[in-house]
């Protein structure tokens, strides 16, 4: 890396021309340049795919993500002196015109914008100050920001409000409390306030009214429904295997399970333990039994031509990418076939996390034998289910079998199958000698030539302190919450920050690492992973801080210095609006209509699906049922996932296909959407019964209609303009149906709620046109 004297001095002079033709805004930074924040990223996107952590990759045997590579000295070149940019080889490379000695080199196709190459210049101008990866250091509570002299009492508000001075910008002011209400049940427990709770909290004079209220919320069963949907996607819930056939398999007893956890306020360290290792805990109960199902949700085979032993490397990394993505925030999926390019993960230590769990007793490939938990009262079922299964068992081991036999074996099969379905049965862990693990070389399942491995975590992080026996899963979930570990705290704490306000403190929810985003408020995320800690991994305490805020209570709408100064709103200036995910926009439809059945848990559950949508699976054929009655109007949660196809309404809201971990679902907007709510017999269905329910409760004006429609919607009247133009609606449906019956009763036939006979056709699909409006409004499904 030696360039000529000549050369320094050029690129030196190149760099001042070019810093003297850069506007000044463009250097408008913070007085001190912070490695981690303003360096590290240029580093990593532009320099460690060749200076890195891949010793394979790595080139000069240079690695820039090292303090020592960084500062190091070799043939009279130092890559950086403090104080010394034009001494430091990474500033003149960085500035060098000649190709063959610029970096990035040509070749890469990356080049560093003016800005960053400033930075890089200011960084070593100050001294050069290294960090490691703040991800990677223990989180440190630190003080909390000064303020006016009457600070908000809410400590996140006093973190809020200082980066709110900072940048010039003020806090929005609080939501009116419709608004208010309506946030709050939404993100709670995902529903909508009936009218009249909103009429009582609007008229709550009570200084802590919006403390009950939250309080309340949180007290709600249907508050353990709402964050179930968060954390199902993460560890890829779904009723079916996903691979080949895709077919079912029973595990609806874990989300029930993960939906009482959160209800009951289960610590998250103690939430962590049962997923991963609740069978192997000094006392299991049927409880931590069901919650071990966690290690059994990845996508399976039941293939006849697949090789078991690809699939044992496949199962084995699907663990791996999931454990590190949900709870340490790492993308470690990437360590599979070579060490890490950007993060401190290597292949060996891949290969060690997945050690962990080659101790889980299950089928390879084939189909996947549940656990019977009977309910109250079975136990005498499931021992005759057993009777039957061994002596099912011993006539299929049977050689040459009479025919008797065989018409014996098929009723056997009917009587299993049968008694089968009456008793609860779900996917377990199970501990066995545990299978071999080895590094497969470049991820390849057929090269056993890699070393064996045993249980370990990475290095950059805390040890695991087990050196005496082989480790275990119960050692690894003990390790991930204990207070060494700098990752899982400020990773959980941003999840829930995201759902309290649209977006992560780091946006980047599933990295954590150098590719990933500085976090807009380090310390207010620092303090929050200390005080989530330090309250004993209180999930709901957590939430209730969050929502409790001065800055979560502002208003959404953004001013217009809001959308000059900071259109994405990194600073919190306002509240952020979004649409509601798939689930929510369904269960809001259904209660909004009076629809939606309360019961809580149980199997899944099979809404209105088009016809032939599941021509395409095979090994076996299947026919979809929709179901009857009460199961048909359960909240979306409970709607039977279908890996290789999802529900078509809930796809069409970005919807996770769980195949794999997904933190963060996509919000689009997109015309299907418009049409499913629009055309989906669930929600014309709605529409109608919504319409029924407006007619039955508020009295003959169109007027009051209206406004009770909206109220039982948004929580609020309608505007002059809105109830012109729905009143316009009314009437040219009410002309049209009463010249068209057949269609009017077409369209009441929707669904399976027979229309209240004594109202007027005509007059009831005319006021469903006007609820399908209603329903279909953006302000309906979103959340401000």
């Amino acid at each position: 890396m030696n360039a000529s004297r000549p050369t320094r001095r050029l690129a030196v002079w190149i760099a001042v021309a070019l810093s003297a033709a850069i506007p000044a805004r463009v250097f408008a930074e913070p007085a001190v340049v912070d490695f981690n924040r303003d360096i590290r990223p240029i580093l990593s996107e532009s320099c460690y795919q060749c200076h890195g952590p891949d010793r394979n990759q790595r080139k000069a045997d240079l690695r820039l993500d090292q303090r020592a590579g960084l500062f190091r000295s070799a043939d009279g070149t130092r890559i950086v002196v403090p104080g010394k940019p034009d001494e430091s080889e990474l500033w003149l490379r960085v500035t060098a015109e000649e190709e063959d000695l610029r970096m990035p080199p040509p070749k890469a196709g990356k080049r560093l914008t003016p800005d960053q190459v400033e930075r890089i210049r200011q960084w070593i101008q100050q001294g050069a100050v290294w960090k490691g990866h703040w991800a990677y250091l223990p989180p440190s509570r630190p003080a909390l920001p000064g303020g006016p002299p009457h600070r908000p009492a809410n400590p996140i508000d006093r973190f809020i409000r200082a980066r709110l001075q900072a940048e010039g910008l003020e806090p929005s002011p609080e939501a009116d409390r419709p608004t208010l209400i309506r946030r709050l049940s939404l993100d709670l427990v995902g529903l909508p306030p009936p009218p009249e709770e909103v009429d009582r909290f609007v008229a709550d004079t009570h200084p802590d009214a919006y403390e009950h209220l939250v309080d309340r919320l949180l007290a709600s069963p249907h508050y353990g429904e709402r964050m179930a949907i968060f954390w199902l996607d993460l560890v890829r819930f779904a009723d079916t295997q996903g691979y080949h056939s895709d077919n079912h398999v029973d595990i609806w007893m874990f989300r029930d399970y993960v939906i009482r956890a959160f209800n009951a306020n289960v610590p998250f360290d103690r939430f962590t333990i049962e997923q991963l290792a609740g069978d192997l805990l000094p006392a299991p109960t049927d409880e931590t039994r069901v919650a071990s199902g966690y290690n059994r949700l990845l996508q399976t085979t039941q293939e006849g031509g697949a090789q078991p032993k690809e699939y044992m490397a496949k199962y084995a990394a699907d663990r791996v990418r999931n454990v590190s993505t949900v709870w340490l925030g790492a993308t470690m999926g990437c360590a599979e076939c070579h060490d890490h390019k950007f993060d401190p993960f290597t292949t060996r230590e891949f290969y060690s996390l997945a050690a962990f769990f080659a101790d889980i007793k299950e089928t390879i490939v084939g189909a996947q034998q549940p656990t019977w938990f009977p309910a109250p009262g079975q136990a005498a079922a499931l021992r005759t289910l057993r009777s039957l299964e061994e002596r099912r068992g011993r006539l299929k081991a049977t050689k040459g079998p009479t025919e008797a036999q065989k018409r014996e074996l098929a009723e056997l099969d009917k009587q299993v199958a049968a008694l089968a379905q009456k008793i609860p049965s779900t996917l377990v862990s199970t501990s066995i000698p545990p299978r071999v693990m080895r590094v497969l070389p470049r991820g390849n399942w057929m090269d056993d030539s890699g070393p064996v491995v045993t249980p370990d975590v990475p290095a950059a992080l805390p040890p695991l302190g087990v050196r005496d026996r082989r480790a275990t899963r119960l050692d690894l979930a003990r390790w991930l919450t204990s207070g060494s570990n700098p990752l899982v705290a400020r990773v959980l704490v941003n999840r829930l920050w995201r759902l309290a306000f649209g977006q992560g403190l780091v946006t980047t929810l599933d990295d954590f690492g150098s590719q990933g985003t500085w976090p807009t408020h380090p310390d207010l995320l620092d303090w929050l992973a200390c005080e989530f800690v330090d309250r004993g991994w209180d999930v709901k305490g957590m939430l209730k801080l969050m929502v409790m805020s001065a800055t979560y209570r502002q208003a959404s709408r953004p001013r217009p210095a809001d959308r000059q100064r900071d259109p994405g709103n990194r600073w919190l200036s306002r509240q952020n609006s979004f649409r509601l995910d798939a689930e929510l926009i369904r269960d809001n439809a259904l209660s909004i209509s009076g629809l939606l059945a309360p019961r809580m848990g149980g199997p899944s559950v099979k809404p209105y699906q088009p016809p032939g949508y599941w021509v395409f699976l095979n090994f076996p054929k299947r026919e979809y049922y929709p179901d009857h009655g009460p199961n048909q109007y359960r909240r979306g949660l409970y709607t039977y996932w279908q890996r290789t196809f999802l529900h078509p309404s809930l796809l069409a809201f970005d919807a996770s296909t769980r195949e794999e971990c997904v933190v963060q679902r996509p919000r689009s907007n997109t015309p299907l959407q418009a049409l499913v709510l629009l055309n989906d017999p669930t929600y014309v269905e709605a529409a109608r019964v919504f319409a029924a329910r407006v007619l039955a409760e508020a009295g003959t004006d169109p007027s009051a209609r209206f406004d009770h429609a909206f109220r039982l919607a948004l929580g609020r009247a309608p505007r002059p303009g809105e109830a012109a133009i729905l009143e316009r609606l009314l009437q040219k449906h009410q002309r049209q149906y009463q010249d068209d019956p057949a269609g009017a009763r077409d369209l009441l036939g929707i669904g399976e709620t027979p229309a209240p006979p004594q109202l007027d056709p005509a007059e009831l699909a005319a006021w469903t046109s006007v609820t399908r409006v209603i329903l279909n409004l953006h302000e309906t499904m979103t959340r401000n």
